[in-house]
């Protein structure tokens, strides 16, 4: 392990004697759904650039705030598949209230199918044809904002990849963890379910074992901290249960996936909230740079337990811990010669999912493209779960 001066923010304070109640659940919705954009659209501003380039453009320490930037920093395929997913859920279980039931893979396959043509990619003409929705008249959405090929060519082949029957059968990008966060926000759900309903979606554009596994542990991770747990106990729980109890009975956990997630937790738990944490450089030759699925997933959970205040199941103390926190996770995820929207989006979706919407910084947000249309994803996805 190793620092460099100036590369990295300083930690966020320790935690005092008090703590703040617990979110409410629409407040987490609202949280990781902001906060997994912000992260995202600060990191899209630096996605393919080296450390190197982003210290030459920003200085030693990096892309710390949105202020750096010279124009607005629009959100990626990440937040606009994050919407989707939300969407094909939110439509499942407007099914289910009225008494109907649904395939809810298919609904999300539909979901996804109807962004394929916001990508000026050609819908097969063999697919189903939905009615539009909400989602599909928001005209932000429809912008081409360097989607994963594998999203791509899964969803334009016309078929409904599965597990046993997968398109891309060796992709593991991780276009399958970056939209995987609202599966862990429909409350009520065992976490086999939320495992299953994750890792079938997966499936449909990614068929390498590693993929479906990383998004369902993320999903995992997400639906713990939505039901209060702390954010290590939630990591150490998503991984044990993918060790055993959530995969299919033929299935056993791919070994990258988990020496990843373990190395994430190693790593992190060695001085977490010290401000001596790895180097850019390091984090990517420790965990990778985050273009596969269990790398995102892995720098992800690093930046986010390495900058925690404290440990502990409480949500930490205050508004004003809690955005430091956010700012000091979201800077790690950022600055590193890697996939810095996909790890700083994921990043992002698991402190909004544990600390709700108040460690959401209020410049970043004022900066957020279209922050309207994912407060409404997230109002429609609260109100049909009664949150």
């Amino acid at each position: 392990m190793s620092t460099e001066p100036g590369t990295t923010p300083a930690p966020a304070p320790a935690p005092g004697l008090s703590h703040s109640p617990a979110p409410a659940h629409g407040s987490r919705i609202h949280g990781c759904l902001l906060g997994g954009a912000l992260g995202d659209s600060l990191g899209y501003a630096v996605e393919f650039d080296s450390i190197s380039a982003i210290r030459a453009r920003f200085g030693p320490a990096g892309l710390q705030d949105f202020s750096a930037l010279d124009a607005a920093s629009p959100f990626s395929d990440d937040t606009q598949m994050t919407l989707y997913t939300a969407d094909g859920l939110l439509e499942a279980l407007e099914w289910a209230n009225d008494g109907v039931s649904a395939d809810i893979n298919a609904c999300l396959w539909l979901a996804y199918l109807r962004w394929l043509g916001t990508q000026g990619v050609a819908v097969p003409a063999s697919a189903p044809v939905q009615p539009p929705r909400w989602i599909d008249g928001q005209d932000v959405l429809k912008n081409r904002r360097a989607p994963g090929n594998a999203c791509l060519s899964g969803l334009a082949t016309g078929e409904m990849g599965t597990v046993k029957r997968p398109v891309n059968p060796e992709s593991k990008g991780c276009g399958t963890v970056m939209r995987s966060a609202p599966f862990g926000l429909i409350p009520h759900l065992e976490p086999e379910t939320v495992y299953k309903l994750s890792s079938d979606a997966a499936s449909l554009t990614h068929g390498h074992p590693a993929a479906r596994q990383s998004a369902g542990v993320f999903s995992l991770v997400i639906h713990a901290l939505a039901t209060g747990r702390g954010l290590r106990e939630a990591a150490e729980s998503a991984l044990g249960q993918l060790r055993g109890g959530v995969l299919r009975r033929d299935e056993g956990p791919d070994a990258d996936v988990v020496a990843r997630l373990e190395a994430a937790l190693r790593l992190a738990g060695d001085r977490p909230g010290s401000g001596d944490w790895l180097s850019p450089e390091d984090l990517v030759r420790e965990l990778g740079e985050g273009w596969v699925a269990e790398e995102a997933l892995a720098v992800a959970l690093y930046a986010v337990l390495a900058t925690a205040p404290g440990t502990g199941t409480e949500t930490a103390t205050g508004a004003g811990a809690a955005e430091a926190h956010f700012r000091a996770a979201i800077a790690v995820a950022v600055n590193h010669s890697g996939d810095s929207d996909s790890t700083a989006s994921i990043a992002g979706n698991i402190l909004g999912a544990y600390y709700g919407e108040q460690c959401l910084p209020a410049g970043w947000l004022a900066a957020l493209e279209a922050p309207e249309v994912i407060r409404g994803m997230a109002s429609r996805l609260a109100a049909v779960t009664g949150s």
